[in-house]
Order: C-alpha cells, then structure tokens, then sequence
C-alpha cells in the first residue's frame, strides 16, 4: 500500500505550479536572481582594453582560462566584474570540508547541527574572500604580462588594487545572490548560478553548428549524428545520476510503557555517484595549469619544458590518460571525504538500525565501507568515459564541447536537483490543502 507521500508524488504535474502561490514567487525570484547574475558577466572591468583582450583569449581559450571562463559563463572572455565567478567560494567550501576531517575542532563544530553548519558557513565566506583576493591578483599580473591588453594609463598598482577589489566584490556579489536563491528562491542557488552560464552558451555553439552545416564546413548528417549521441549522452547521465545501491535495514521492535515500537525495515541508499562533478573539474584544471602558466612567458620556458607543456595540452593523448586517471583517483578521494562510514553506521547503531546478519558498529561500517568502495569503482569509471568521449571528438574531429563532458554533468544533475526542489514544494503545498481539509484544524460552527 502506498504511502501519502508517494501518492502525492505519483500525482505531481506542472499543472499545479498554477495553484502554488509561494512556489511561483520562488520561481520568479532565482528567475530575477539569475538575470542579475548574467548582466554582471557584460560589465568590464576598468583598464582593458577589449580588441587585444579578445585576440589573447582565442588563442588561450583551450587552458585553464577556458575552464573558468564556461564557468563563469562567458565572463573571462571579456574580462567582466564576475570574472572569477563561483569558483572561489566552491573552492573554499572544498578546503573547509577537507579541513574537517583534519581538526577535531571543525569536525565537532560539523556535529553541532545548525549552529555548527553556520559556522562553518562563515569560514567559508572568509575563505572566498581570501582566496578571491589571491586569484584576483595573480590575474592582474598575468594580464600586465600580456603586454598591449592593460591600457598604458591604468597600468601599474592602481590597475592591480581596482582589479582586486573589483573582482573579489563580484565574487561576494555572487555569492550573496547565490545564498539568497537558496533561501527564498527554489534552492540550489550555486549550482544554478553555474548552470545558468553553460546553457548560455547553447544558442551561441547551435547557431554555430548549424551554419557549418548550412555552408557545407560541416556534414548535415553528421551533425545529425552527434545530436543523437548528445541526447544518449544525457539519457545514460541520468540513469547513473540516478543509479543507487539500497542497503536493507531492520529495525528490531522495543516495548516503552504498554507499547510496542519498532520492528520496521528501510534501506540506506548510496548514491553510484557520490562526488559529483568535482573530480573532472579538479582534474581539468591540474591538467590544463601548465599550459596556462606557460602561455603567459612560453619563450622563456626551457626546452624540454616546452616539450611536456605540448604533450599535456588539451586532446593528446597524454592528457586524455592523466586526465581519465585523475578523475579515477579524485572519484575515491572526495567520497572519502563526504561520506563517514563509521559515522553511518553509529547513527544506525543508535537508533537501532541493523543489517541482516552483521553486528552493529564495526563490522556495520566495515559493510558500508566495502559497499561504496565497489560502487565507487562503478562511478569513477562512468565519471572517466562520460568525460573521455567529448575529449577524445575534440582530439579526433576538432569538436568543442566546452567544458566537454563536466559542463554536461553539470546541467544535467542541476535540472534534476532543481526539478526535485520544486516537487517538494508542490507536495509541500498538497500537504497543507489536505491539513486545511481536515479535522485537523477543529470542527467548523
């Protein structure tokens, strides 16, 4: 027999959105927040100048730069006040994450509930200042050492003071819009923010595509071709985003008073996919940081360091194995991180959860441990093939995916995540009519 809830989700439609007031006011919200968040990526920062900005970035596009610039959602490119994007303050939630498991300190501050989780929200805000700062600045340098692209009046300290504050206040800017989306939009605020510059990017690469095909640059049934791998591509995203190994759990029945609790069986569900889209990115951009920093002085690069720097770019073959090894190896490193075998297993233990036939405590985390390692394997390697295909068209037929299969990962979970956040609300929302319908609310006179 069905429970309310799954009931009310087996009847959710967007017809409903039409009687969901507050969810409409949500909507509209992240809609005007994101707006905002795209006119900032148009608004140049002082002191470039645009014409030899634009010849250095066409031919920078495939580095380092290429990465934050997708996404930044165009920004880098033109050099705008939200250059810098998101990344800081996803870097900095990064570092403090790792710094949990590092300080017992932190780690009890993570176990406090909502006032630690706060806390630690705050370090991380003052993380994405300081690391925004020190971005900023290397920027400012590396575009002194472009030469012709800092006008001659504003070069020098004044151009890498108002670089700083420019940037780091748009990183701030962002954030803060980003943390309201969360709490008065539909939720996920920074991973919409990102979402929203790689989709407009699509008319732009559509439009590109369809008038190589129109000149005849490009094969019509070739295009048709990879359109259809696209759609699969996204189709086989979804099923292992969704994809989850279900641990059976039981839960023995205690007698309280005259009562009689418990005796219920649930499941613990791990995701194939724990780290998300964070493995690629760290991978990418290990990977593609000595291509960059060798564009800024390549003659002054010794040989065999210029040798390296070419084996290493963007679709040879060195990369494509260093690049599937890295994400492989961030896969394990990051669902380490976020996810507590030991730490699942005593909340099971002290609620009374168990798994068929292991002890509680040690064996229990040994059992939750040994699970996720195999279905890590399963997700690290889809993480690596989904990543490697639009890399390997690139080598192979010269086709630019972007960010290649990371911006894919990233537009497909967000809809997902996004689409789940707003079920909840419309469910939310049928609670409520069926409460206000009740005897719940007392006998009308």
């Amino acid at each position: 027999m069905p429970s309310a809830a799954e009931q009310l989700a087996a009847n959710f439609n967007f017809a409903n959105l039409g009687k969901a007031h507050e969810l409409r006011q949500r909507i509209l919200f992240t809609l005007g927040a994101l707006i905002i968040a795209r006119l900032g990526t148009f608004i140049p920062m002082p002191g470039i100048n645009p014409a030899a900005l634009a010849q250095q970035m066409s031919q920078q596009g495939g580095g380092l730069l290429g990465i934050f610039d997708v996404l930044a959602g165009g920004a880098v490119q033109r050099m705008a006040i939200f250059a810098l994007g998101i990344m800081p303050y996803i870097s900095a939630s990064i570092i403090i994450q790792l710094m949990t498991t590092v300080f017992p300190e932190l780690e009890a501050r993570k176990k406090e509930g909502e006032a630690g989780r706060k806390v630690l929200n705050q370090y991380t805000r003052y993380g994405t200042v300081a690391l925004a700062g020190i971005q900023a600045f290397g920027i400012a340098l590396g575009l002194e050492h472009w030469g012709n692209v800092v006008l001659p009046e504003f070069a020098g300290f004044f151009f890498r003071i108002s670089t700083v504050i420019t940037l780091t206040g748009g990183t701030i800017l962002l954030m803060w819009v980003g943390e309201q989306i969360t709490s008065r939009g539909v939720g996920n605020g920074i991973s919409l923010i990102i979402f929203a510059g790689i989709v407009a990017r699509f008319p732009q690469v559509i439009s590109q595509s369809l008038e190589s095909a129109r000149t005849g640059a490009l094969n019509p049934l070739f295009l048709l071709a990879m359109s259809a791998f696209g759609v699969a591509l996204v189709a086989f995203i979804v099923f292992m985003e969704r994809a989850q190994r279900r641990l059976f759990v039981t839960y023995p029945k205690r007698q309280v008073g005259n009562k009689i609790y418990g005796g219920e069986s649930s499941h613990l569900p791990l995701k194939l996919n724990v780290s998300g889209v964070i493995p690629p990115i760290f991978a990418s951009s290990i990977l593609l940081l000595p291509t960059t920093v060798a564009s800024f002085n390549a003659q002054a690069l010794p040989g065999w360091l210029q040798t390296f720097v070419a084996l290493v770019s963007r679709g040879q073959p060195l990369y494509l194995l260093l690049y599937g090894s890295l994400i492989l190896f961030f896969a394990f490193f990051y669902t380490s991180v976020v996810f507590n075998p030991e730490e699942t297993a005593d909340n099971l233990k002290k609620y009374g959860g168990v798994f068929p036939g292991i002890r509680p405590g040690k064996k229990s985390a040994q059992f939750i441990d040994y699970t996720l390692t195999r279905i890590t394997v399963i997700g690290a390697l889809y993480l690596a093939v989904v990543c490697l295909i639009p890399e390997w068209m690139y080598y192979e037929y010269s086709l630019s995916f972007a960010l290649g299969g990371t911006s894919i990962l990233i537009v497909v979970s967000v809809t997902m995540d996004t689409v789940a956040q707003i079920q909840s609300h419309l469910i939310a929302q049928q609670y409520e009519g069926l409460l206000k319908k009740s005897k719940l609310r007392g006998a009308r006179r």
